[in-house]
């Protein structure tokens, strides 16, 4: 046979490899729970997932670096822009009979590769977050001891010049990385009333700063003597609210819990609100009071706010700080080295990962493979970068993460259910429905007005309607971000770009919104759709411009280094390419543990 281009047939093949689902089976064990969390719990356990985060690890870091004091509004905007994609988030965990990651949800909605990439950029990201949360554990602890392990550090091993290192190893930083390792692969994992615990230490800690930070703020502090408000303009800010984007990402917790809520239709979104509102608050008034007590250019950024109290000579509130931050900072990193090994394993289950990585320990029912190979990783990551240079990594991932699932909301919503007994109850279609139009048919009410789409195949309008939606919000966002820098572009260019992608966005829309979605009483749904999710993508996409050319770049040899993956590894290797499930419920239920830490 000659050589040639690849057939029609042949593409169309090699695409629907790509973009196949994953097919879920109902289990029995898990339906048959019955609901014991309300509103209440849920709503504690997100504000405990995310409270750390943001309030010991980024707000020093984009108070210094980025936004100045407006950091107060980036963490406004990064709440908005974090709220719709949450939402998003809770649908896809309330159509999943089982809790589950953004790499499982993104698997039944959008396909294998995006799967993939998905799970290959949380990889990434959390081996970032969980090296950054060792590196203000070392601070906060070197904090307590008047930096002096620092300054013996630099007396025996130097200063490094180096860009993008840290100006001297932290082995205090790859050490505690190390020994929670060595913890997990025991089979040992922080208890829940541990986590409760250093939550409730979290919330206190934040009521301690607050009142003690206002009572000797400084109003100066933002005066134009000082830099300003906005010392970094308008740009900084929204830099800003792309990495704080990262500090709400605790929230998964709340999702991954859902099915065990008594009426998770009410009490998750419900929880969502709230957790996000209060987390929010907190961080405007922290970062309000952070910048108040100091000047935003005098912060430490590995351990903010325990440092500004001791800059104002109150070591003893310094102390609590610190302490604070570390039973804080050792709750994320026990949930996070115990979430990278077990979201590693499910991929290898499901063939998208190396066979090693699905090597489960007889005695301790560990993947030891997994935690030793990230947790020295992640160390070694811990020993040479610094924290400034992690932070400019965060956030662009699950920026992109949050795009794939908004995404994916709009193509569950026009899609057809799958029978019964794949999804369980909650796609469940009463037979009074049986006569009604499909999901992805043209609205029997605006079938005269867009005649013109009843030729296309069932869901083939939506589909086309859904990549211009992208493709626009994409172009919109890029001529917003760099029509008068980049781009160079007169007014007269920039006006008719601007008008053109914002109509193609809005028709877009309206195309979407003319077709039939699924309905669901018994399960919690995005309100609006497919307006919600549509803003989503287009707040993501605009946040995500907003980082540094490096962040991209880090990002594409990243996703490189994934795709030879896939390509030289997963697809050849995927259960859902053998046509085989074994072990799906084992790969899940040891996922569904671990989610509840992030």
């Amino acid at each position: 046979m000659a050589w040639g281009l690849p057939s029609t047939t042949s593409l169309a093949q090699f695409c629907q490899k790509l973009n196949r689902l994953k097919t879920l089976k109902e289990s029995t064990t898990e339906t048959s729970q019955q609901g014991h969390l309300t509103t209440l719990d849920l709503t504690l356990l997100g504000v405990g997932g995310m409270m750390g985060f943001g309030l010991f690890m980024l707000m020093g870091s984009v108070a210094k670096g980025i936004a100045g004091p407006a950091v107060v509004v980036s963490f406004s905007v990064a709440a908005v822009a974090f709220l719709m994609g949450a939402l998003c988030y809770a649908e896809l965990a309330a159509h999943v009979p089982r809790r589950g990651s953004a790499y499982l949800f993104t698997y039944i909605s959008l396909g294998e590769l995006w799967a993939f990439l998905v799970g290959w950029i949380m990889l990434f990201e959390c081996l970032i977050v969980g090296t950054a949360a060792a590196h203000v554990w070392s601070s906060n602890l070197d904090a307590i001891f008047s930096h002096r392990i620092r300054s013996f550090t630099v007396a025996h091993v130097g200063v490094w010049q180096v860009p993008f290192l840290a100006q001297y190893p932290d082995f205090l930083a790859a050490g505690i990385i190390l020994l929670i390792s060595t913890f997990i692969s025991c089979g040992v994992r922080v208890s829940s009333w541990l986590n409760r615990l250093f939550s409730a230490i979290s919330l206190v800690i934040v009521l301690f700063i607050i009142i003690l930070g206002f009572v000797l703020a400084r109003p100066d502090n933002w005066s134009a003597e000082e830099g300003g408000f906005a010392p970094f303009g308008f740009s900084g800010i929204m830099d800003g609210a792309a990495t704080c984007f990262y500090a709400f990402l605790g929230l998964g917790s709340i999702t991954a819990s859902g099915n065990e809520a008594q009426n998770p239709k009410r009490a998750v979104p419900m929880a969502i609100t709230i957790s996000v509102g209060l987390v929010a608050s907190a961080y405007i008034l922290v970062s309000a009071v952070l910048t108040l007590l100091v000047p935003w250019h005098s912060l430490d950024p590995d351990s903010a706010l325990a440092d500004a109290f001791y800059q104002r000579g109150y070591s003893w509130a310094g102390f609590i700080v610190a302490a604070g931050a570390i039973c804080a900072i050792t709750s994320v990193l026990f949930n996070l080295l115990f979430f990278v090994p077990y979201m590693v394993y499910a991929m290898a289950i499901d063939g998208l990962m190396f066979h090693v990585f699905a090597h489960m320990h007889p005695q301790t029912q560990v993947p030891l493979v997994n935690i030793l190979v990230f947790g020295v990783l992640m160390a070694f990551l811990a020993l040479l970068l610094d924290l400034q240079t992690l932070v400019q990594f965060l956030s662009i991932g699950i920026l992109l993460t949050f795009t794939y699932m908004a995404t994916g909301i709009i193509m569950l919503r026009f899609r057809k259910s799958p029978p019964a007994s794949s999804l369980g109850p909650a796609s469940t279609v009463g037979s009074e429905q049986a006569s009604a139009p499909e999901p992805g048919e043209l609205r029997p009410a605006l079938r005269h007005y867009f005649g013109f789409l009843a030729g296309y195949r069932l869901g083939a309008a939506v589909a086309w309607a859904l990549r211009v939606l992208v493709v626009s919000a994409i172009t919109l966002d890029c001529v917003l971000v760099f029509g008068d820098s980049a781009l160079h572009l007169p007014p007269w260019g920039y006006t008719l770009l601007l008008l053109l992608s914002s109509v193609v966005f809005l028709l877009s829309l309206l195309v979407l919104g003319a077709h039939q979605q699924q309905r669901r009483q018994d399960t919690f749904q995005v309100p609006m759709v497919p307006l919600t999710p549509a803003l989503s993508i287009l707040l993501n996409v605009f946040l995500m411009l907003q980082l540094s050319y490096l962040s991209w770049l880090r990002l594409s040899i990243w996703l490189l280094i994934g795709l030879v993956v896939y390509f030289g590894y997963g697809i050849w290797h995927s259960k859902e390419n053998q046509q085989e499930l074994p072990g799906l419920t084992v790969t899940h239920s040891s996922l569904e543990e671990t989610e509840q830490g992030l």
